[in-house]
């Protein structure tokens, strides 16, 4: 099995069985074998024969060693494929329904059983033992069940109930939050976590003290929306709980984001409006310019000013004959001094 340690060891008459086994197995000098595991898991506790003796018609008897009680529990039974669990009575009621052996295994010489959801009483030592054989052989082995920090609530009138858990102050930033014990013996820790897990900083423990019980109060400041927790531990009873509350802080940076986003977009529209006034302005000028410099270019009478495709003329009375270039004066009346002599005339 994964994330498990385990050590095989051979002593005379015995062949200990790895078949599933849960928890650390550790030689002792005298051949004896401690297995450990944490509370709640499976515990194997193993047992074989090294003759690897056919035992389903064999007798073998799981006992555990007299405690503070000093009384000898039976365990598990079994003779010649007779077991508690087929009808035999005796089994003490602390292992009812949770010791099993691996029948498939009995025909290899293995006695070994497995202890289901193991608890903390689980611990000692116990005795595997074959009364009929010749010698009589028992072997022993001691269960070590290590303690796990859990809620007990239902086993230990001691355990504190579940924290009561308020939301105090809160704005569009942070929340307040706070937890309060009530009552409680032996004097719990308090811590605010995450959903990760992670410890939160605090403010410092209220703690009053009324006939021995406990009453105490841890406030927290959160500034993000998350799952959180507040976990209440008893150390001498190995007792945890929490209680949880979500809490939803409005999300400062998308909403940041977004206002930079829209005022980029005005001042881009800004901008933009300005170029296209500019642009109309500038291209009103243009236009007014190439119309000035369109009329200046055009024919015009003006004062007796001709203007011709190939040479310019000023007269005298304002008239103006093109052609070639030349420019003729007309007169307004006829001179006869001007026609040429007939020589008929002489």
């Amino acid at each position: 099995m994964s994330g498990l340690r385990v050590k095989a060891l051979k002593f005379p008459f015995l062949n200990l069985c790895l078949l599933a086994v849960a928890g650390i197995i550790l030689a002792h000098g005298s051949g004896d074998v401690t297995v450990v595991v944490k509370e709640g898991s499976d515990a194997v506790l193993p047992c074989s024969l090294s003759t690897k003796e056919d035992l389903h018609s064999k007798l073998f008897d799981w006992k555990k060693a007299a405690q503070k009680d000093g009384k000898t529990k039976e365990v598990f039974f079994y003779d010649a494929g007779i077991t508690y669990n087929s009808g035999r009575s005796g089994q003490s009621e602390e292992f009812k329904d949770q010791v099993f052996h691996f029948q498939d295994e009995l025909r290899h010489g293995n006695a070994s059983i497995i202890i289901r959801n193991t608890k903390v009483t689980y611990s000692g030592n116990y005795t595997c033992d074959f009364p009929r054989l010749q010698p009589r052989q028992t072997f022993h082995i001691e269960l070590v069940v290590e303690t796990i920090m859990k809620d007990r609530s239902g086993e230990n009138p001691a355990a504190t109930p579940k924290p009561y858990t308020r939301t105090l102050n809160a704005t569009e930033d942070w929340a307040l939050l706070l937890c309060e014990v009530r009552g409680a013996s032996p004097k719990p820790h308090l811590q605010w976590q995450d959903s990760a897990g992670n410890k939160l900083p605090a403010e410092e423990l209220q703690v009053s003290e009324r006939e021995g019980h406990h009453y105490i109060t841890l406030n927290t400041r959160v500034t993000k929306s998350d799952r959180y927790r507040c976990v209440v531990t008893q150390e001498e009873i190995s007792h945890q709980i929490y209680e949880e509350t979500f809490v939803f802080i409005r999300e400062t940076v998308c909403e940041d984001s977004s206002s930079k986003v829209a005022v980029g977009w005005l001042f881009g529209a800004g901008v933009l409006g300005a170029f296209i006034v500019v642009a109309a302005l500038a291209l009103l000028v243009a236009m007014r310019f190439i119309t000035i410099n369109r009329n200046k270019g055009s024919p015009l009478q003006e004062d007796g000013l001709c203007n011709t495709g190939n040479g310019s003329c000023n007269t005298g009375n304002g008239s103006c004959l093109t052609g070639n270039g030349s420019c003729n004066q007309e007169t307004s009346s006829e001179d006869p001094s001007a026609q040429p002599l007939n020589s008929q005339d002489v």
